[in-house]
């Protein structure tokens, strides 16, 4: 009988998969493409590219970058009709733009026995005027339906060959097959880079003799490469990790040199000597560097007076925090001027920043600018310089042997804290006099959340007792944006995360903003609603982890924090005679794998007290993707550890 049902189902499996014959070798739309429904490598999806490819040349007449491009998608639920919609950008100047040729749409649906075909009608393709740099080309596939298989072709044609056009492999939908096709001529000379850790099926590249000629007899050799990716999983975003385009898997091109046909190199790639150069002169960074200000007018005298380095550092950092509102542009290498901020009071990040820098030099204090770019903003190129990756620039301050980074945009970080934007790895130290160098951009310690609580069984059945919690980095910073923006707003959201407990003689310890920890103290009374003999009671009140926060089967990008977390839960409940402890949760003491993370929880009997005390703690700012079936199964122990019960039974 048990052969009989593993037989069973291994023919089970293999009629659903004779269900799924999808054509992913060509953009031809077969039969078996429409009448598959399903993808059983991913359940959830609701969409699947079958075959995509693109192909770029240099057209031999006007040297325009042109690019051929054809995606078939089966729609596989409602919730996938998104990618029916399809936009194409195009970059404009004012001299020069991208322009597309040859859009043809289908439609192909299964009725009756038979294959129907919507084309899409010329006037059904639209353009959007976006910005002054950008044009929206708009369709939407007609008649479609789940199941339908949608295909889409058209010609993308660009005088840009400094942006060599780039390809993406992954994107939030699976896909089967994915080609490129990239010949490049051997006047220009890119940086490749290929992105999103994810290995090629295919890397092919071969030499075409004289792709390109001119009148006078002169020819380049083409680079003619294919890149192909197979069975590539959707990009599904999660918590604890920066922008996708980190991750995505693609390919990109970075232009080093041109050479004419007439022998002249023009170089595009940079030395990090040459940007050093470049900065230093640049009306908006290194003019703005050595800007002297006028120390006396702008600070006030006891900043000015004072003697201790440390001290009158901070004094000027919190001054420029509090009299200057960054007005949220991260444009570094526009529009930076001291002079307008001190008059209008709101600048960029750039030059409240730099301000910043220049009062610390007019102090005495050793500073450097230091550019990065934001959590958001992506990952920066090491490898070789490229300027427009940076989006953000902080202030490095070294005083008696310790550095500190500065940022003053926020007035709710402390002296010596980043933004969490900030945290993205690492940036470029600004030497305008010695050179530039990289930089680790890390937090100087752990960020902590510690919750104590000390309660007491009353003659009517209720805990009462006080409670004392205290965030110190990130936390501390996120609790203080909290409680200064609308104080009772917070004070009610924190009542209705507990509706069963009542919440009084709420206190904050050291009142001020410039308090780098945030400490609260207050009483509660837990109604227990019951006069039953025994009692399950949850001794967590507070609950740090409501869920999982990582779902994914596989995740293929780092998780990334930002920070090292820890987590403290403290409980002391006094029986008062009145219950004995029948149950209480088991002692667990759990880590990550090289001792990365741990989970500790205790709980002991002692003079008529219960002691229960919880510590999570994450040692890693950034966990790389093998760990994430470790933290996967960790959380969900930490989940599961704070829904323990302590068994009562009350005492006659």
């Amino acid at each position: 009988m048990k052969t009989f049902f593993t037989l069973f189902l291994l023919f089970l499996r293999i009629v659903c998969f004779s269900q799924e014959k999808y054509n992913s070798e060509n953009y031809i739309v077969t039969l078996d493409d429409i009448k598959s429904t399903t993808f059983l490598k991913d359940s959830t999806a609701n969409a699947l590219v079958i075959y995509e490819q693109g192909k770029s040349h240099v057209d031999r007449n006007e040297y325009h970058l042109i690019t051929v491009i054809k995606r078939k998608i089966k729609l596989l639920k409602r919730e996938g009709f998104d990618n029916a919609n399809i936009v194409i950008p195009l970059y404009i100047t004012k001299t020069r733009y991208e322009e597309v040729e040859s859009i043809l749409a289908t439609t192909y649906n299964y009725v009756n026995g038979k294959i129907t075909k919507t084309q899409l009608e010329k006037k059904d393709i639209f353009t959007e005027a976006y910005d002054e740099n950008h044009t929206l080309i708009k369709f939407t596939l007609p008649n479609i339906k789940e199941g339908s298989v949608i295909t889409y072709s058209y010609k993308l044609i660009s005088p840009f060959m400094f942006n060599y056009k780039s390809w993406n492999f992954q994107s939030e939908i699976p896909k089967l097959y994915s080609e490129y096709n990239a010949s490049i001529p051997a006047n220009w000379d890119y940086h490749v880079k290929l992105i999103g850790g994810k290995k090629l099926f295919k890397n092919e590249s071969v030499i075409e003799k004289r792709c390109l000629e001119v009148s006078d007899g002169s020819y380049a050799d083409c680079s003619n490469s294919m890149y192909v990716m197979k069975d590539i999983p959707a990009f599904i975003k999660e918590n604890y990790m920066t922008t996708k385009s980190n991750y995505l898997a693609r390919i990109e091109y970075e232009l080093k040199t041109f050479q004419d046909f007439q022998g002249q190199i023009s170089n595009y790639a940079k030395t990090w000597e040459t940007v050093d150069k470049e900065l230093k002169i640049d009306k908006n960074i290194g003019k703005q560097l050595s800007k002297s200000v006028d120390f006396d007018e702008i600070l006030p005298a006891h900043i000015i007076n004072e003697s201790d380095p440390l001290k009158k550092a901070t004094a000027i950092y919190q001054f420029v925090q509090n009299n200057f509102t960054w007005n949220e542009e991260f444009q570094i290498f526009k529009d930076v001027s001291i002079k307008d901020l001190l008059k209008e009071k709101s600048g960029n990040v750039s030059s409240i920043n730099i301000l910043l820098h220049n009062l610390l030099d007019t102090a005495g204090i050793d500073v450097k600018p230091i550019l990065l770019s934001t959590r958001e903003n992506g990952l920066i190129t090491t490898i070789f310089p490229v300027i427009s990756e940076f989006n953000y620039l902080i202030v490095q301050a070294t005083i008696n042997g310790t550095s500190y980074f500065l940022d003053g945009t926020d007035k709710f970080i402390s002296f010596g804290d980043l933004p969490f934007r900030c945290l993205n790895q690492f940036g470029r130290t600004l030497d305008l006099k010695n050179g530039s160098d990289w930089i680790d951009i890390k937090p100087g310690k752990a960020s902590t959340y510690f919750y104590k609580a000390d309660l007491n069984f009353e003659d009517d059945q209720n805990l009462t007792g006080t409670v004392n919690t205290k965030y110190t980095g990130y936390h501390a910073i996120d609790t203080k944006k909290r409680y200064f923006s609308n104080k009772e707003a917070y004070l009610e959201d924190l009542e209705n995360k507990s509706p069963y407990i009542e919440i009084n003689d709420y206190e904050v310890e050291n009142n001020i903003l410039e308090n780098p920890d945030f400490q609260e103290t207050y009483t509660i009374d837990y109604d227990l609603n019951t006069n039953a003999e025994s009692i399950y009671l949850n001794p967590f009140f507070k609950i740090f982890f409501s869920e999982n926060p990582f779902k994914l089967q596989e995740r293929t990008y780092p998780i990334d924090f930002g920070y090292p977390d820890n987590y403290f839960y403290m409980v002391q409940i006094n029986l008062n005679n009145k219950y004995e402890v029948i149950e209480k949760p088991k002692e667990i003491m759990i880590s990550l794998p090289n001792n990365t993370g741990s989970l500790r929880l205790s709980c002991s009997l002692l003079n008529n007290s219960v002691m229960l005390m919880m510590k999570v703690e994450f040692k890693e700012s950034i966990y790389p993707p093998e760990y994430y079936p470790y933290l996967k199964e960790f959380m969900a122990k930490v989940v599961d550890t704070q829904k323990n019960s302590i068994i009562l039974f009350k005492k006659i």
